[in-house]
């Protein structure tokens, strides 16, 4: 149906390449492009069918025009990083091109997770004739259409609602992150932020805790609340929301190495002077760290990501549970990744799919709340990351 430009040859990349090429019969070419070209030549390497690569610099919006002229691709998934999702708006834009990400922008100075930058856009996309959708990853993405298919399937209100990321994997590392270091030490480390009686409230990060037991087997885990993006934009878009709260496990180890760290400043973000050169801690900090793209081959266990939504159904108080387990080694079977990277990955490829046959193109910058959750829902299903539903659980949730 359409030529599809991936900028972003990183772990999630390399998935969304894979999900891509199985379908050719909605991604009928794909362009895959990255700085480093030679990472693209290798995941393309991997692939069932041919691809073309390309060297970009996503921070250059007349590169990536040059690019996309030359090219033409009909829509460009973006999984690059956050930092860079305005230019590559900007330059979707200037060429004519439909544009989809998986996180949403962020200042490369300042930590800090909104969607106002992004938002913006709203009547440029819509006076081109352009769609953006915005966060088709799986937390903010699948977590935002499991919200809107309880809404709208199970509840006439929902009035609160828990979204539960545990990674029950173990890559054997003292310690790693499972995506991009710098983003993730940046969004773990960040005040957190839950919704509450019509406002944000903010209290410390990680300063509250819970024990929970995860369906299915996986196990019990320590879940800490923190903020997340997709909070900002489902608030938005269900009012009747009395509170709403973003959880995600972790390890004491993992956490102690995150105090460490933050002790002798490695998790700073503002430039340092050393030895006559500038260098931000954090990004000398990720150059240290285990590539999360080669993590695949060594993590073992299961990720268990879904939503608790609590509210009224024919003036009756109900709880649903929504949610998708994933195998770290059954992904690496199939794509070569772990589960981190397949989860964001395989949503990116549904949104886009949406989007190419038309089911969601619409012109605008929409979040994945705001468009009809079935159809997705069904290619979850489909293609990787089925979902279960428990109503009236046994869940006691702070």
């Amino acid at each position: 149906m359409a030529k599809v430009m991936i900028i972003g040859a990183g772990g999630v990349g390399g998935v969304v390449a894979h999900k891509c090429a199985q379908l050719p019969e909605v991604f009928t070419d794909i362009v895959l492009a990255s700085r480093t070209e030679s990472k693209c030549k290798a995941i393309a390497s991997q692939l069932s069918r041919p691809i073309t690569t390309a060297q970009v610099n996503a921070d250059n919006v007349p590169e990536l025009v040059a690019l996309l002229n030359r090219e033409k691709p009909r829509l460009v998934i973006n999984v690059a990083l956050p930092y860079q999702d305005l230019t590559i708006m900007d330059a979707c834009l200037e060429a004519g091109v439909h544009y989809l990400d998986t996180a949403n922008y962020e200042p490369l100075d300042t930590a800090k997770f909104e969607y106002k930058w992004q938002w913006a856009y709203q009547e440029k996309f819509a006076a081109a004739g352009l769609m953006a959708l915005l966060g088709s990853g799986f937390d903010p993405g699948a977590t935002n259409m499991f919200t809107a298919y309880i809404a709208k399937h199970y509840f006439d209100e929902i009035h609160y609602l828990d979204i539960i990321d545990v990674n029950g994997g173990n890559h054997g590392y003292p310690f790693a992150t499972n995506f991009n270091p710098e983003i993730n030490i940046r969004e773990v480390t960040a005040e957190c932020r839950h919704w509450e009686n019509g406002e944000f409230v903010t209290t410390p990060a990680m300063s509250l805790k819970q024990s929970f037991t995860c369906p299915e087997a996986v196990g019990t885990y320590d879940i800490y609340r923190m903020y997340h993006e997709e909070l900002e934009s489902l608030s938005k878009h269900f009012p009747d929301l009395k509170k709403a709260q973003f959880w995600m496990s972790f390890s004491d180890n993992h956490l102690k190495h995150l105090e460490v760290l933050g002790n002798v400043g490695m998790t700073r973000i503002d430039a340092v002077e050393y030895q006559g050169q500038q260098i931000v801690p954090i990004q000398f900090l990720k150059a240290l760290l285990p590539d999360p793209s080669t993590l695949g081959p060594r993590t073992k266990g299961k990720t268990c990501i879904g939503c608790v939504v609590r509210g009224l159904k024919d003036g009756k108080e109900k709880t649903v549970y929504l949610y998708n387990i994933c195998d770290h080694q059954d992904c690496y079977k199939e794509v070569q990744s772990q589960a981190i990277s397949y989860t964001t990955g395989v949503p990116a490829m549904i949104g886009a799919k949406m989007m190419l046959e038309n089911i969601w193109m619409k012109p605008g910058v929409w979040n994945m709340e705001q468009l009809d959750p079935d159809a997705f829902m069904a290619d979850m299903n489909r293609y990787g990351l089925p979902w279960t539903v428990i109503e009236e659980p046994e869940l006691k949730l702070l």
